[in-house]
């Protein structure tokens, strides 16, 4: 696929690409239109935002899939899909990675945390071991058909056993054939500049609001050595806070006059959606 290719161009040039994460295709056809140039597929959006539940491995590799296809079918960019841990052992990794190839992911995301695993964010983490991670690696490198989609390796080895540690997890894991690393929830700017010196390949930066990671520009990010900086659930965070005030002031004030100016007008909305295409459709159908 072309976007495939494209992306993998893009995350080689090393500038600090921002992706920003969507749990839903509005979201990402939102980003799209704001001319990004990948999105990312959220787990912890997805929990939150279809079922209300927090980033504690709660979403199955079904529901997964469904919004990968989903997303990809709505919108053109690249999409990076947030596999969790593959959903089990490196058997359940060969299904993982070939369904989502399937659905036209560009990138694929898999973790080393032990299952269920929880928001990178969150205290209480636990890692499995190194091993086992290198061999779901090479179960996901072996089964991908195109060398265009990319193996993701994310360690959250970090807070639990240390830098150094981590580094060499990510390391073992470039080994085994992951095309990019991702050094989760580093805490202060020394630790992020020592990530993509340390490593060969390109590096992701996850970068939360309210987490344990610096918050950075891209700018600097690009000067440290950073590929793709991950903004997974900016989108998601704004909406439930223009949600809560919308709706807050509508429950109060019996009204949104207070509001009208925080609400997209409808035609903005069905624009995001493209219904002058779906229309242009219908005509072109009708009998």
């Amino acid at each position: 696929m072309d976007r495939r290719n494209t992306f993998k161009k893009a995350v080689h040039e090393r500038r600090a690409l921002l992706v920003p994460g969507a749990a839903n295709g509005l979201t990402a056809r939102i980003i799209e239109d704001l001319g990004y140039e990948a999105v990312y597929l959220t787990g912890a959006g997805l929990a939150n935002t279809s079922f209300g539940m927090p980033d504690l491995g709660m979403v199955t590799m079904t529901e997964v899939v469904e919004m990968a296809t989903a997303i990809t079918d709505c919108c053109s960019l690249p999409l990076i899909v947030d596999a969790d841990t593959g959903f089990g052992n490196p058997l359940n990794m060969v299904r993982t990675v070939r369904s989502l190839e399937r659905a036209g992911a560009a990138a694929l995301q898999v973790e080393d945390q032990v299952f269920p695993k929880r928001c990178g964010h969150f205290s209480g983490k636990e890692v499995i071991p190194a091993a086992d991670m290198v061999a779901k690696i090479k179960a996901a490198v072996d089964t991908r058909r195109s060398q265009d989609l990319l193996i993701i390796a994310r360690t959250d080895a970090l807070a639990v056993e240390g830098l150094p540690a981590a580094l060499d997890r990510a390391a073992a894991y470039i080994e085994a054939g992951a095309d990019i690393t991702f050094v989760e929830a580093p805490t202060t700017v020394e630790e992020m500049r020592k990530i993509p010196v340390a490593l060969p390949v390109p590096q992701l930066i996850n970068l939360v609001v309210g987490g344990r990671t610096p918050l950075r520009s891209r700018a600097e990010l690009e000067e440290m050595g950073f590929a793709l900086v991950l903004y997974a659930n900016a989108a998601l965070q704004a909406s439930v806070k223009a949600t809560m005030g919308v709706l807050g002031s509508l429950r109060e004030q019996g009204s949104l006059d207070a509001v009208l100016e925080q609400l997209a007008d409808f035609r903005t909305r069905q624009n995001t959606v493209k219904i002058d295409r779906w229309q242009e459709l219908e005509k072109t159908y009708r009998s």
